[in-house]
């Protein structure tokens, strides 16, 4: 069984009435980022329709070479609405190009390798006012589901996100990031930079535990060559934050924990 079959079958993840996704808002563009994205894009994207009232899905592709083109097209032909341009630079400069399409007052970024849970949108809706900005919905690694830490797991990241911020499931009041333009340097912590920029126009930017997603990391990220970048900015980004130090060091054992037990994965 799939990470993805695993959280459909014991998490609840079912596929919601049409009934049960009532909405008062009007249709949202949803923004997603892709190269090279055909492992979980699909379930991605199904379950953006399946609990997003999307206007426009607006995908910036930084030239993928797989199967992503072939994926978005089947969603273009179901439901017509599918927004798709390219940029080599960036994730800075793809937000960016990605945000410079939006027509809807609110509009939502989503990961590809993320699935959002049931009924994000309605849930996410409840929690909106008028001084916020930003919803974000947590992020739960898919590598934790049978752990006994998921709950502290929970604790630490929403600890993370309300200084560093997250993009994984975010829904934007488009209003709280006129103006912005992200600096195209920016190949990470562009999330962080887009958080600051919507509270300095005086918005709230919360994160909630509901709604969440499930986040599907490649099994490249349990790699010690891939994680050292990774481990090296999240000091750094640390270190201007000291409340965050050991909220990072549990961050890195479990990563480190991870690729011992893929690397055994690997010899068995």
């Amino acid at each position: 069984m799939s990470d993805s079959e695993w959280f459909v079958s014991n998490l609840g993840l079912r596929i919601p009435s049409m009934n049960e996704r009532v909405t008062t808002m009007e249709p949202v563009d949803v923004l997603i980022l892709t190269k090279n994205s055909e492992r979980l894009l699909r379930k991605c994207v199904d379950s953006v329709y399946r609990n997003v009232p999307v206007n426009s899905l607006i995908v910036v592709d930084g030239y993928s070479n797989d199967g992503t083109m072939e994926i978005l097209k089947e969603f273009q032909e179901k439901h017509g609405n599918v927004i798709f341009v390219q940029d080599g630079g960036t994730r800075g400069s793809a937000r960016q190009k990605a945000m410079n399409e939006v027509k809807s007052d609110w509009f939502m970024f989503v990961d590809s390798d993320v699935i959002l849970s049931e009924n994000w949108f309605a849930k996410a809706e409840k929690l909106i006012k008028d001084d916020i900005g930003a919803i974000w919905g947590i992020e739960i690694w898919s590598v934790l589901r049978n752990m006994k830490i998921l709950k502290l797991f929970e604790r630490v990241t929403l600890k993370i996100f309300e200084k560093r911020g997250g993009t994984h499931d975010l829904l934007v009041r488009r209003k709280a990031v006129e103006g912005i333009q992200v600096p195209p340097h920016l190949h990470t912590y562009e999330d962080a930079y887009i958080k600051s920029w919507i509270s300095e126009k005086g918005y709230k930017v919360i994160g909630v535990y509901e709604p969440h997603c499930f986040h599907f990391r490649p099994n490249i990220v349990w790699t010690v060559r891939q994680n050292i970048s990774f481990i090296v900015s999240d000091i750094k980004f640390a270190a201007r934050h000291p409340s965050l130090l050991l909220s990072y060091a549990f961050y890195t054992s479990i990563v480190m924990y991870q690729i011992v037990s893929h690397k055994c994965k690997l010899v068995n």
